[in-house]
């Protein structure tokens, strides 16, 4: 069931209007967000303003998209021009963006709904969303655990009906592992599908910017409507994009073979998540699969290559944060390099400051050679991995996190055990591969198992296809959160 195709027969069938749509999806966040916290900024006004323009389009006899008044959240990294952008961050807490961003200005023309910009870790960086300067989003299925991070904010509010898709940004899982840890599906696209063209940059070698959905027939329309080349993002690229949604049928293609990722089953992975996991591969032999054991013998060292590369260019991009265009600016300060250091002082978080001191080491003089050159050498052999593997199969099956949601304020003093949580993720990022993760099954106390699906590059359309058929052939897809103590 796509719950866009749902609401556009709705439309055009004029049993509900575009307004309707979007009161009804703006009633439900003044609803929850008091305990969610999934939005930064509600553009209430202008959804309602967009809203009325696909009415008078419909009522004109105009032919409507599938977006065409769909309620979506967009994540806060992503410039909307006169909206604030804020990164989660307060050295961006003034900042409105003078230009739009391509992805928002494609759904824009299509007719989407903004219905605001969704709460992340500051500037990408988090498995949690505990990171934000602003709020803590809570997880639609219990609400004393996180949503995942970095994305926590656009996985939680489609996950609680609030939107029905949202964007995101995928540098290390921060859309996938969200997705997982919310029992929805979230797609990280081949690096340079998607135009990275005013996404707020963490790293740049590893951002891509992904839709959510609450099945993967709604992810793969949103996909298609932001994909595509454009000239003004250097690492676009110039391919056509297919119909994502014309291959999607409830059976495997003949002959499709899955392996599994054996370096993905061991020590740290949840019993329980692994049982799930195992569960849906059984499930995808049972509908004709082959399945095989691959070994990714390098996939281990991705954690450690990502926290050289990530943080190294994070080093350099945040540099332009100093007081003196835009954003924060220290009121204190005897001179100009007083003012840059108090500035970045008081306006990032620690986390960000964590992460701007590893890059700055890892790049200084002496230490280049021993760790990022080192690093970029060990993520071209996960690459190489990843290859092999693909002259075997046509997709890759592991365990999206290896645990399900923790509780806030669990792991927020231990950097290291929050880093794990993208353990499972971070190779396809350092490889450029596209990957979704879709729910398989939920624990004992209640919280979703995220299954990762990942594709060879530029095959998103395969992998949607897997992704499809599994969810077609399960019930994991039709729970909600019951929401009975919020609305």
């Amino acid at each position: 069931m796509s719950f866009i195709r749902e609401l556009h027969h709705q439309l055009i069938r004029k049993e509900r209007s575009a307004v309707e749509i979007t009161q009804d999806a703006l009633d439900r966040i003044t609803a929850l967000e008091p305990q969610l916290h999934s939005f930064l900024h509600i553009t209430a006004e202008l959804a309602l303003e967009r809203a009325k323009q696909v009415d008078r389009q419909l009522a004109a006899g105009e032919t409507l998209g599938l977006l065409a008044g769909i309620p979506m959240g967009i994540k806060d990294n992503l410039c909307t021009q006169g909206i604030p952008t804020t990164c989660g961050s307060r050295i961006l807490q003034q900042f409105v963006p003078p230009y739009e961003s391509t992805v928002t200005q494609k759904l824009t023309d299509a007719g989407a709904i903004m219905m605001g910009k969704t709460n992340m870790d500051e500037f990408a960086m988090g498995s949690s969303t505990e990171n934000s300067a602003y709020q803590l989003t809570a997880n639609p299925w219990d609400l004393e655990r996180v949503p995942g991070g970095s994305s926590g904010g656009s996985a939680a509010a489609v996950a609680a009906g609030e939107c029905v898709v949202s964007l995101g940004s995928d540098t290390g899982g921060s859309i996938r592992q969200p997705a997982s840890f919310c029992g929805v599906v979230g797609m990280k696209p081949t690096y340079g599908r998607v135009s990275r063209y005013g996404l707020v940059a963490y790293a740049s070698s590893l951002d891509q910017i992904g839709p959510f959905g609450r099945t993967v027939e709604d992810a793969a329309i949103l996909l298609e409507a932001i994909a595509g080349y454009d000239p003004q993002d250097a690492t676009s690229l110039k391919v056509d994009v297919p119909s994502y949604t014309a291959g999607l049928t409830p059976e495997l293609k003949p002959g499709t073979r899955v392996g599994i990722i054996q370096e993905t089953f061991g020590e740290g992975l949840d019993p329980v998540v692994a049982e799930a996991v195992q569960a849906a591969v059984q499930q995808l032999q049972a509908m004709g699969a082959e399945v095989v054991e691959i070994s990714c013998p390098k996939f281990r060292y991705g954690l450690p290559t990502y926290y050289i590369i990530a943080p190294s260019e994070a080093s350099a991009n945040l540099a332009r944060y100093d007081g003196v265009k835009y954003g924060f600016r220290s009121d204190e300060g005897d001179n100009l390099i007083s003012m840059y250091a108090k500035t970045r002082a008081e306006g990032f978080g620690p986390e960000v400051k964590r992460r701007i001191m590893i890059g700055t080491y890892a790049l200084s003089a002496g230490y280049y050679d021993a760790y990022y050159l080192k690093a970029q050498k060990v993520r071209t052999l996960i690459k190489q991995d990843f290859e092999r593997a693909f002259d075997q199969v046509d997709v890759l099956v592991c365990p999206t996190a290896p645990t399900t949601a923790f509780k806030a304020g669990e792991k927020v003093d231990d950097p290291i055990s929050m880093y794990l949580s993208d353990l499972m993720t971070i190779p396809v990022n350092l490889a450029g591969l596209p990957a979704l993760s879709l729910p398989c099954g939920w624990d004992a106390q209640g919280m979703p198992i995220g299954l990762q699906l990942i594709g060879n590059v530029l095959q998103e359309a395969s992998l949607l296809q897997v992704a499809y058929a599994y969810e077609q052939a399960t019930d994991w897809h039709k729970r909600r959160p019951s929401l009975d103590t919020v609305a």
